[in-house]
């Protein structure tokens, strides 16, 4: 007969390994949540590793101060941010005011670029985000803290490739290889890199188009025999409001919509934007309603009259997708309802820089600024 140790013992065995595989299952579980708000992850098998360490990974975006803020940088960045940060993260907002000068925004303007990174906050602040696991970071403050290890970090990466691979990483400030460029910002990317050291970066959470320099930043890893790599979580680019536009544009106010338009900017706007019938792809419209409506709602309710179908709720979007591409919505019926949308999502924005003095003084300077490329 088994004495009573031996059943304890064993009961302990099995409960120990219960609670490893829920331990797995849960994590497995948060990685495919997180996975949801990508268009890319190097590597997902490095961030299942990191979620099984069971501690606040440190995820990052950066942000030039460059004008007023899209509903790219807006409504979508407080999307994945409240995804990252409810599955334990906390996300860093690295608020890059020397960078925005080095790439001439503002014409280089560092007051002008603090108040438009003051003016980002605010707005972050007021579209949704919650902020409990919200850092604000203003990269000049943060670099003087530290100046030699930031500096080291720079030169170590500057002298560990050439000329060429560096030229490659020029897409990231929306400049080409072929255009000509500063040698300022030859040293951007540089930076940029550094800063994903320098801020002990887990995730690396930015848009597509930041690609090759959080890659450049894993091949450092491979140069120096870091074993911490930065795993790349990338999101897709929202699209612009015209024909073609692979991202919103701030210098052509007919390509984005703003954090701060009225409802009669949003409306218009979306009236006048490219979204052509029964065809989802590179269509802004429908990549709006899948991109911020559904992960905002869970649902899309289409109010139209009853001579043109009547209303519908959408639970899904590949119920949406099937209607919109046989047919069974209209371009116009699309369009209304996703500005109606969008308008309550910008509603609290909207009424944070109308009812706060300070927001809204800020708000005015900043309409003001000429926005340079």
């Amino acid at each position: 007969m088994e004495t009573t140790d031996t059943k304890r013992e064993e009961q302990e065995i099995e409960e120990k390994k219960a609670q490893e595989e829920s331990k797995i299952e849960d994590v497995d579980k948060i990685l495919n949540d997180i996975l949801s708000i990508s268009s890319e992850c190097i590597q997902p098998d490095e961030l299942r590793v990191k979620l099984l360490l069971k501690r606040k990974l440190i995820c990052y975006d950066g942000f030039e101060p460059s004008g007023r803020m899209h509903i790219a940088q807006g409504l979508l960045k407080s999307i994945i941010v409240n995804k990252l940060t409810s599955n334990g993260c906390t996300f860093i907002f690295w608020i890059a005011d020397w960078f925005a000068h080095l790439n001439n925004k503002m014409s280089g303007d560092l007051k002008k670029i603090k108040k438009v990174g003051s003016y980002f906050i605010e707005v972050w602040k007021s579209c949704g985000m919650n902020m409990e696991n919200v850092q604000f970071l203003w990269a000049s403050e943060e670099i003087n803290k530290k100046p030699n290890e930031y500096w080291s970090l720079v030169l170590d990466i500057s002298r560990s490739f050439n000329i060429n691979r560096m030229k490659r990483c020029l897409k990231i400030m929306g400049r080409s290889e072929g255009e000509e460029n500063y040698c300022s910002q030859i040293l951007y990317p540089c930076m940029q890199c550094a800063d994903i050291f320098f801020l002990n970066v887990d995730i690396c959470q930015l848009g597509i188009d930041q690609r090759k320099v959080n890659m450049l930043a894993r091949e450092y890893c491979d140069i120096k025999k870091i074993k911490k790599k930065p795993v790349i979580l990338s999101h897709g680019m929202l699209p612009g409001l015209l024909e073609g536009q692979e991202k919103m544009s701030k210098s052509d106010e007919n390509s984005a919509i703003f954090m701060d338009d009225s409802e009669s900017d949003v409306n218009r706007k979306i009236k006048k934007a490219y979204c052509p019938p029964n065809v989802i792809e590179n269509n802004p419209i429908y990549a709006y309603a899948k991109s911020i409506i559904f992960p905002s709602y869970n649902e899309f309710n289409l109010v139209r009259k009853e001579k043109n179908g009547g209303d519908k709720t959408y639970y899904t979007l590949q119920e949406l997708e099937h209607d919109y591409v046989n047919g069974f919505i209209h371009p116009l019926d699309l369009k209304d309802n996703v500005a109606m949308y969008i308008n309550k999502l910008l509603q609290p924005v909207r009424d944070h820089f109308q009812n706060n003095i300070e927001a809204k003084n800020l708000l005015n300077e900043i309409k003001k600024y000429k926005v340079t490329k």
